[in-house]
Protein backbone atom coordinates (compact mmCIF):
# COMPACT_ATOMS: atom_id res chain seq x y z
CA UNK A 1 0.00 0.00 0.00
CA UNK A 2 1.61 3.57 -1.16
CA UNK A 3 1.06 6.28 1.28
CA UNK A 4 -0.79 9.62 -0.19
CA UNK A 5 0.89 12.46 -0.14
CA UNK A 6 -0.93 15.51 0.97
CA UNK A 7 -1.99 17.21 -2.26
CA UNK A 8 0.61 20.37 -3.15
CA UNK A 9 -1.03 23.56 -2.85
CA UNK A 10 -1.57 24.75 -6.66
CA UNK A 11 0.17 28.79 -6.34
CA UNK A 12 0.32 31.10 -9.46
CA UNK A 13 2.77 34.13 -10.27
CA UNK A 14 0.56 37.63 -9.62
CA UNK A 15 0.78 37.98 -13.25
CA UNK A 16 -1.25 35.14 -13.93
CA UNK A 17 -3.94 36.12 -11.15
CA UNK A 18 -4.05 39.41 -12.22
CA UNK A 19 -4.97 38.39 -15.70
CA UNK A 20 -7.76 35.21 -14.51
CA UNK A 21 -9.20 38.18 -12.51
CA UNK A 22 -9.47 41.17 -15.46
CA UNK A 23 -7.10 43.10 -13.69
CA UNK A 24 -3.94 45.06 -14.55
CA UNK A 25 -1.13 43.81 -12.47
CA UNK A 26 0.48 47.41 -11.78
CA UNK A 27 -2.73 48.68 -9.85
CA UNK A 28 -2.95 46.07 -8.71
CA UNK A 29 -1.90 46.33 -4.07
CA UNK A 30 1.74 45.87 -3.64
CA UNK A 31 0.50 42.54 -1.12
CA UNK A 32 -0.80 41.72 -4.30
CA UNK A 33 1.92 41.97 -6.39
CA UNK A 34 4.93 40.84 -4.38
CA UNK A 35 3.28 37.18 -3.14
CA UNK A 36 2.41 34.21 -5.22
CA UNK A 37 -1.28 33.56 -5.29
CA UNK A 38 -3.19 29.93 -4.55
CA UNK A 39 -6.08 28.60 -6.54
CA UNK A 40 -8.09 28.87 -2.94
CA UNK A 41 -6.65 32.77 -2.60
CA UNK A 42 -8.04 33.56 -6.44
CA UNK A 43 -11.31 31.58 -5.64
CA UNK A 44 -11.52 33.63 -3.22
CA UNK A 45 -10.97 37.13 -4.13
CA UNK A 46 -13.35 35.71 -7.49
CA UNK A 47 -16.10 35.13 -5.07
CA UNK A 48 -16.06 38.10 -2.50
CA UNK A 49 -13.77 40.67 -3.68
CA UNK A 50 -12.16 43.40 -2.01
CA UNK A 51 -13.01 46.67 -2.37
CA UNK A 52 -9.60 47.36 -4.26
CA UNK A 53 -10.01 44.66 -6.57
CA UNK A 54 -13.91 45.88 -7.34
CA UNK A 55 -12.77 49.40 -7.69
CA UNK A 56 -10.02 48.20 -10.33
CA UNK A 57 -12.81 46.22 -12.32
CA UNK A 58 -15.04 49.32 -12.38
CA UNK A 59 -12.41 52.09 -13.06
CA UNK A 60 -9.62 50.59 -14.01
CA UNK A 61 -7.09 51.04 -15.41
CA UNK A 62 -7.59 48.21 -17.18
CA UNK A 63 -5.22 45.28 -18.61
CA UNK A 64 -5.46 46.09 -22.71
CA UNK A 65 -7.29 42.30 -23.14
CA UNK A 66 -10.20 44.05 -21.54
CA UNK A 67 -9.68 47.59 -23.25
CA UNK A 68 -10.15 45.67 -26.06
CA UNK A 69 -12.85 43.72 -25.31
CA UNK A 70 -14.24 47.44 -24.03
CA UNK A 71 -14.04 49.03 -27.37
CA UNK A 72 -15.54 46.06 -29.32
CA UNK A 73 -12.03 45.35 -30.96
CA UNK A 74 -8.80 42.94 -30.96
CA UNK A 75 -5.76 43.35 -28.87
CA UNK A 76 -4.07 44.04 -32.46
CA UNK A 77 -6.33 46.35 -32.99
CA UNK A 78 -5.60 48.23 -30.24
CA UNK A 79 -1.92 48.02 -31.04
CA UNK A 80 -2.48 49.56 -34.72
CA UNK A 81 -4.68 52.35 -32.83
CA UNK A 82 -1.53 53.39 -31.11
CA UNK A 83 -2.93 51.97 -27.45
CA UNK A 84 -0.45 50.62 -25.67
CA UNK A 85 -0.96 51.56 -22.05
CA UNK A 86 -3.69 50.21 -19.44
CA UNK A 87 -6.50 52.72 -19.62
CA UNK A 88 -9.08 53.59 -16.93
CA UNK A 89 -12.53 53.51 -17.77
CA UNK A 90 -12.97 56.79 -18.47
CA UNK A 91 -10.59 57.02 -20.70
CA UNK A 92 -12.21 54.23 -22.65
CA UNK A 93 -15.57 55.84 -23.00
CA UNK A 94 -14.05 59.10 -24.18
CA UNK A 95 -12.45 56.90 -26.84
CA UNK A 96 -16.21 55.33 -27.75
CA UNK A 97 -17.41 58.71 -28.06
CA UNK A 98 -14.61 60.73 -29.98
CA UNK A 99 -15.14 57.29 -32.08
CA UNK A 100 -11.48 57.86 -33.85
CA UNK A 101 -11.49 56.20 -37.46
CA UNK A 102 -8.99 53.48 -36.73
CA UNK A 103 -11.74 52.64 -33.86
CA UNK A 104 -14.61 52.49 -36.11
CA UNK A 105 -12.00 50.54 -38.92
CA UNK A 106 -10.87 48.22 -35.99
CA UNK A 107 -14.38 47.55 -34.59
CA UNK A 108 -15.53 46.61 -38.93
CA UNK A 109 -12.77 44.17 -38.35
CA UNK A 110 -13.53 42.62 -35.40
CA UNK A 111 -17.36 41.81 -36.59
CA UNK A 112 -15.87 40.30 -40.29
CA UNK A 113 -13.75 38.19 -38.03
CA UNK A 114 -16.74 37.02 -35.81
CA UNK A 115 -18.94 36.42 -38.53
CA UNK A 116 -16.70 34.13 -40.60
CA UNK A 117 -15.74 32.18 -36.89
CA UNK A 118 -19.31 31.71 -36.84
CA UNK A 119 -19.37 30.80 -40.57
CA UNK A 120 -16.24 28.26 -40.15
CA UNK A 121 -18.11 26.56 -36.46
CA UNK A 122 -21.68 26.29 -38.15
CA UNK A 123 -20.10 24.74 -40.88
CA UNK A 124 -17.96 22.35 -38.42
CA UNK A 125 -21.11 21.63 -36.90
CA UNK A 126 -23.05 20.95 -40.13
CA UNK A 127 -20.04 18.23 -41.01
CA UNK A 128 -20.92 16.05 -37.89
Amino acid sequence: MTAHKPKATQTMKPATAAKKLGVYLEATPAEFREGVVSRDELNALQADPPAWLVDLRRNGPHPRQVVAAKLGVSISGLARGGVTEALTTEQIEALKEAGPDWLRQERTVQAEVRKEAQRIKEKNEAKE
